[in-house]
């Protein structure tokens, strides 16, 4: 790949495209401010992967910084990935991907759309990921001596993308692409590298990357194998609740791999261990979350005093001389990043349906909770926040059902927590005030997230957040 880059100056390009960006942006799944007015755009990076200006479809991509203003959060100036693909015209297959045309500037006259349903463009994407190199400001790397990628495989998107977009090649690779993108390492790479490199096999290792180098370094996109015909566990888990079954054997597997995933990366990462100052620092944290989301969410104000009480007992115990080690976790986890492989018992389609949990699971999407900061994200915590993640997962598939299954969920959280305890050799539970604040931490922004974005779905979080309460 040469050094040289096709680069137009984004001073030059940004003015022409942020009329349309002003209207296209706001749509998008993947596209963190919604509800605020975008107000302003700055240029970061303009790249052409495919020149724009030949007799067929370009492909320029550009990172560009999106000022918005107002409530209900604070200014913000976040830095988004943008694939547009660019034709004199564009055929009838892509009119739902069109963003607009420019009225002037380098693209005055031509038609400027998604990029990412364009299968020719995507499959250019793959072609740079085969090949490591430089163009301009983005490096594309790939797993020391990893398979060699082949070429010529279909590219298609998949439609059940929120934060991110992702491409599948041939059912052989996904390309997750980072839409909102931060400064320094994104843990969706670096730990599943590093659990690759440590001989984890539980979670897909990168096959190749892409980053941004300048100004800024960015993860942009990881290229890893696509598990073709797997299940991930919340489908499975609420076909278990449709069809009355039991999912305590799957659940427990979960808490099993789970504790794999949290041993590889011990072993693979540097852990510490959090006493007074960290114990304190980490109630504190919790609770401005707690004040915040009351204030964005008032049915969580009558409850907040009690649910305060489960991150003062964390001081308390710091305090006292408690002290929790601490490590690189999934720190998003739950039902939706696991999946069973094709085959496995439990699966659709697949020769034994008894859903006995065994089989191999896989976990998934290690980016963390998207809307925290990335410092925070690849911060060492006790795993144990990953094991709250999960029994809110319960909660919630079983939450799903009519009638509500509480038992269901009761037995699930059981058997995971047992599950974990095998390979771990210690269960969760006990460390009780520590889940319960996890717990009560993962509620509040779930109450925050359902509030916002699906208020037909506020009364799960709440009926956690009242059970959580009634402990105190």
């Amino acid at each position: 790949m040469s050094e040289a880059a096709s680069t137009r100056t984004p001073v030059a390009l940004l003015p022409s495209l942020a009329p349309l960006l002003h209207e296209w942006l706001p749509r998008q799944r993947w596209f963190a401010g919604k509800g605020r007015p975008v107000t302003g755009f700055s240029p970061v990076s303009a790249t052409e992967l495919l020149p724009v200006d030949g007799p067929g479809a370009g492909l320029l991509h550009l990172l560009v910084r999106v000022q918005q203003h107002g409530p209900p959060a604070p200014s913000t100036n976040d830095c988004y990935q943008l694939l547009l693909g660019v034709r004199q015209t564009l055929p009838p297959y892509l009119a739902p991907a069109l963003i607009g045309r420019p009225a002037e500037g380098p693209l005055a006259g031509l038609t400027v759309y998604e990029g990412v349903h364009d299968p020719r463009l995507a499959e250019l994407i793959l072609e740079r990921l085969r090949t490591p190199g430089v163009l301009g400001p983005l490096r594309f790397d790939r797993l020391d001596r990893g398979p060699a990628i082949p070429g010529g495989l279909t590219a298609r998107p998949l439609d059940a993308e929120q934060s991110n977009s992702s491409l599948v090649y041939g059912d052989a690779y996904i390309l997750k692409l980072f839409r909102r993108v931060h400064p320094g390492p994104n843990p969706d790479l670096e730990l599943p590298l590093a659990l690759a490199r440590a001989g984890c096999g539980r979670v897909p290792a990168p096959v190749a990357w892409y980053e941004s180098t300048t100004p800024e370094p960015y993860t942009l996109g990881v290229l890893q194998p696509f598990l073709r015909g797997s299940e991930d566990g919340w489908l499975l888990a609420l076909e278990s609740l449709a069809d009355g079954r039991s999912f305590t054997a799957e659940a427990c597997a979960l808490g099993r791999v789970t504790a794999e995933v949290h041993s590889a990366l011990a072993g693979a990462l540097p852990t510490v261990m959090l006493r007074r100052q960290q114990a304190e620092h980490l109630a504190a944290a919790m609770s401005e979350r707690l004040d915040a989301a009351a204030q964005a969410v008032p049915a969580l104000l009558p409850y907040a005093p009690r649910l305060r009480a489960a991150f003062d007992a964390i001081a308390a115990l710091g305090r006292r001389g408690r002290a929790w080690r601490a490590q690189r976790v999934h720190g998003d986890l739950h039902l939706g990043q696991t999946l069973l492989a094709a085959g496995s018992p439990g699966v659709s389609g697949s020769s034994d349906g008894d859903g006995d949990g065994d089989g191999h699971w896989s976990v998934i999407d290690f980016e963390g909770e998207p809307a925290r900061p990335l410092s925070e994200r690849r911060r060492p915590q006790p795993p144990v926040r990953d094991v709250a993640g999960m029994l809110r997962s319960f909660d919630y598939a079983a939450r799903t059902h009519r009638p509500w299954n509480p038992a269901w969920a009761e037995r699930c959280r059981t058997a995971y927590c047992e599950g974990y305890a095998e390979i771990s050799g210690a269960d969760p539970r006990t460390e009780p005030e520590l889940l319960r604040a996890y717990e009560t931490d993962k509620a509040v922004y779930e109450v925050v997230y359902e509030a916002r974005h699906r208020p037909d779905w506020l009364p799960v979080p709440m009926a956690a957040i009242d059970r959580l309460a009634a402990l105190t």
